[in-house]
């Protein structure tokens, strides 16, 4: 190799390592874009239908969302707020519903296993004294309590926190300010023979980013609804925070419609066993529905994911990137198929194909 090779090998090793060093701003300015491609696309359709100036029509986007948000926060937060604290509260109840549940079907299996006049090696009582020697559900709660504070608290003070998300509403609002000069910067990085092969590369990786931004807003809209209503037809109780949490949790799939499983259940254990499984039921329904009928109509032009690959992307970004990167995993998976079908496989692999084949 000559001296020229060896140099560039250095510089991209070097490159590497502070692109390593770097993740967690990365991670914080690719938030901050998928935010901005979240705003330039409400900016896009606003225009569409109005020809107005972009600052004009960027500062109604703004303006529009500012109340959104003003509303949910008068209107729906302090409901939710109050019935998720109630949660909380009823979750040593049904842990203690839940004990005494197990003992019943324990003490049933041995009057079937063992007869009514034999003692069996365990018995439920054994079983009652061993669980009563367990933390209680209080302390479990507290304990659980305790450990969602710790892990807030080495995710940072609050001035790291309010920094972090300063530096990506400041990413937002300067991308959605001027998106076609950022993207031109982006541009520039790449080698003057394929760099309009990078801007269509580019424009690709924003439709499918847009694309799944709506197509998850549309379901995780639909979720709560269909949520909400379930819950109200079966008589559960705090139908509100758990069909906002059902509909939140939906943007994270596989992981976030697993929680979300976990207070409603809870709340229908106090009230009666068999609303528990009836939750569990409409919760699996909900999703069948949502994978199987809402996102194949709502995202018909996103870029599909294998529900493995999305798995997948969603450990190795979270072990890279922490909690942000868990949000962060389906929007990052998205745009690296776009690049890996682009670049790796159109632009590399097809024309090394053709050349064998003539060859």
């Amino acid at each position: 190799m000559k001296f020229q090779h060896w140099l560039g090998f250095a510089a991209l090793l070097i490159s590497g390592l502070l692109l390593w060093s770097l993740r967690d701003v990365l991670i914080h300015l690719f938030a901050g874009v998928v935010l901005a491609m979240a705003l330039c696309t409400l900016v896009g359709a606003l225009r569409e239908r109005w020809t107005l100036p972009r600052p004009l029509a960027l500062l109604v986007c703004l303006l529009g969302l500012a109340s959104v948000v003003a509303i949910a926060v008068a209107v729906i937060l302090p409901p939710f707020f109050s019935q998720f604290q109630q949660l909380l509260i009823q979750l040593p109840t049904a842990a203690r519903e839940l004990q005494q549940i197990i003992t019943g079907w324990i003490s049933s299996a041995s009057m079937l296993v063992y007869g009514q006049n034999t003692q069996p090696a365990i018995t439920p009582s054994d079983l009652s004294n061993g669980l009563s020697a367990l933390p209680s559900g209080s302390a479990l709660a507290s304990g659980v309590s305790g450990s969602l504070k710790g892990l807030l608290g080495l995710a940072g003070n609050l001035g790291n926190g309010l920094v972090q998300l300063l530096f990506v509403f400041a990413v937002t609002l300067m991308v959605s300010i001027q998106p076609m000069a950022y993207r031109e910067v982006g541009i520039q990085l790449v080698p003057s023979f394929y760099r309009r092969r990078a801007r269509t590369i580019l424009l690709q990786c924003g439709d499918a980013l847009s694309s799944w931004m709506i197509g998850v807003l549309i379901s995780s809209f639909c979720v709560a609804v269909l949520a909400g209503i379930g819950l109200t037809l079966l008589g559960v109780k705090l139908v509100v925070a758990n069909a906002l949490l059902a509909g939140l949790l939906n943007v994270i799939p596989n992981v976030g419609p697993t929680l979300s499983t976990v207070f409603p259940m809870s709340v229908a254990l106090v009230d009666a066993p068999w609303k528990a499984l009836a939750v569990l039921v409409l919760y699996v329904v909900i999703q069948n529905v949502e994978s199987y009928v809402i996102t194949p109509s709502v995202m018909q032009h996103q870029v599909n994911l294998l529900p493995g690959l999305t798995l997948t992307a969603q450990f190795i970004f979270t072990v890279l990137f922490g909690p942000l990167g868990l949000l962060m995993a389906l929007p990052l998976a998205v745009v690296l198929q776009v690049l890996i079908r682009e670049i790796v496989i159109h632009d590399l692999l097809d024309p090394w194909k053709k050349r064998r084949v003539n060859a």
